[in-house]
């Protein structure tokens, strides 16, 4: 058993580490096509385009990635995942400014398609390794399985907020191509020690045979998704483009627009992973969970609210009182989306925690692609004030939503109730 526990514990300790190299330079990917399509001139609106089917090719491979890794191994999944990324950062590199922009724009768009489809079947396979290794590491310790989901998700979004600054300083230091060589070396690297240090067939299970068994998900695990839709939308419609955009418009250098989302993100994370710290446990998994999970729900919704409001009456400096709004937003945006990604694995059976999972992510894909649509469009139409109007309007589906959560899990193998 001792060998067993360690084993979990290695294995997951590995697949973090990769999550963490793809998540840093994933970041950095996403301020290097940023800045250099806004010095270019594009508009917020043609800005938010550009990740447009990074985010929609996010929704289909998240779903099918939870079956294949199913069907197929976490291992070979996070390979699979791996080397897309570093062919959509080649691909991406071989487009040229001087091309004709609807060329130049539709070549973009699918290369980050490439990178949307590399980042969530990574996401997927990695999300799932945690309920595979905690079971690996045998026992029954109290609330593990929330801490090790809280130190996963809270270490990636640092990192990735790391890759916000990165991506910034390499645009300035080595230009746009060779930047996104240097960040496929650096992912070569980190999928030879994937393939030299994991089980070859870690989280191999038997996979849904019908669309019917693979739509059947549990009643909490279809609510959390739908919750999550609303969440991450509710973050992307103004994160996106908006505040960096707005930021940029106040004076804001890309230097210090790309310093202070790293710092956010960082910060973020850290909160991330201190969750379980905040919110009690309980012995069941859910009694307690749950209800946490509505009441962060609705704090979170006011936030937004209060710094239109802040916005509209106070003379202060609008880009401080973004600063600062957006600082209080990521401190309860992050309590929220840990206790969701605890919830899923809690709700997820495990046989199937990676179908699960997929379906799980595949909905939080959707809301990041709905967000980041809404993000330049908005922002293009009423400015900072209508993305803070859209970001308040999801989060009140998202906390109606939570209300419904139930408050014990399904047993496995029973369908989820008709409709």
């Amino acid at each position: 058993m001792a060998a067993s526990s360690s084993a979990g514990l290695r294995n997951y300790a590995i697949v973090t580490a990769a999550y963490w190299g793809f998540t840093l330079t994933d970041g950095a990917l996403r301020m290097l096509v940023l800045f250099t399509f806004f010095k270019l001139g594009y508009s917020p609106f043609t800005l938010a385009f550009l990740f447009l089917l990074y985010e929609a090719a996010g929704i289909g491979a998240n779903f099918i990635g939870g079956w294949l890794a199913a069907r197929f191994g976490i291992t070979r999944m996070l390979t699979v995942g791996l080397t897309t990324q570093i062919a959509g950062f080649l691909l991406l590199s071989a487009m040229s400014p001087t091309w004709e922009t609807a060329v130049l724009v539709a070549w973009v768009v699918a290369a980050q398609g490439v990178c949307g489809v590399a980042k969530d079947l990574t996401k997927t396979a990695s999300k799932s390794a945690i309920k595979v290794t905690e079971a690996e590491a045998k026992g029954n310790a109290e609330g593990r399985l929330f801490r090790w989901v809280a130190w996963f998700t809270g270490s990636k979004n640092a990192m990735k907020g790391f890759g916000f600054f990165l991506g910034g300083v390499l645009l300035e230091a080595f230009g746009f191509r060779l930047s996104l060589w240097l960040m496929a070396a650096v992912l070569a690297l980190v999928l030879l020690g994937v393939l030299l240090s994991l089980p070859p067939m870690m989280g191999k299970a038997k996979a849904s045979s019908s669309a019917r068994e693979l739509f059947g998900k549990s009643r909490g695990v279809n609510l959390l998704a739908a919750a999550r839709v609303a969440l991450f939308g509710a973050r992307d419609v103004w994160f996106v483009v908006g505040v960096p955009v707005f930021l940029y418009g106040m004076g804001w250098t890309f230097p210090m627009v790309g310093g202070f989302l790293a710092l956010w993100t960082i910060g973020y994370g850290i909160v991330q992973a201190s969750a379980p710290a905040v919110v009690s446990r309980s012995p069941d998994g859910l009694s307690k969970e749950v209800p946490a999970a509505r009441w962060w729900a609705l704090g979170l919704a006011l936030v937004p609210v209060a710094i239109a409001v802040l916005l509209a009456v106070t003379p202060l400096r609008p880009d401080i009182i973004v600063v600062i709004g957006l600082a209080i937003f990521g401190a309860a945006f992050a309590v929220n989306s840990s206790l969701h990604s605890y919830l899923i694995l809690a709700y997820a059976g495990s046989e199937k925690a990676a179908e699960d999972v997929g379906f799980y992510y595949a909905a939080n894909a959707a809301g990041r692609f709905i967000g980041t649509l809404l993000s330049g469009l908005l922002y293009q139409v009423g400015g900072i004030y209508a993305c803070l109007g859209g970001s308040a309007l999801m989060l009140a589906v998202c906390f109606g939503t939570t209300l419904l959560l139930p408050l014990h899990s399904q047993p496995m193998g029973t369908p989820a109730p008709s409709r």
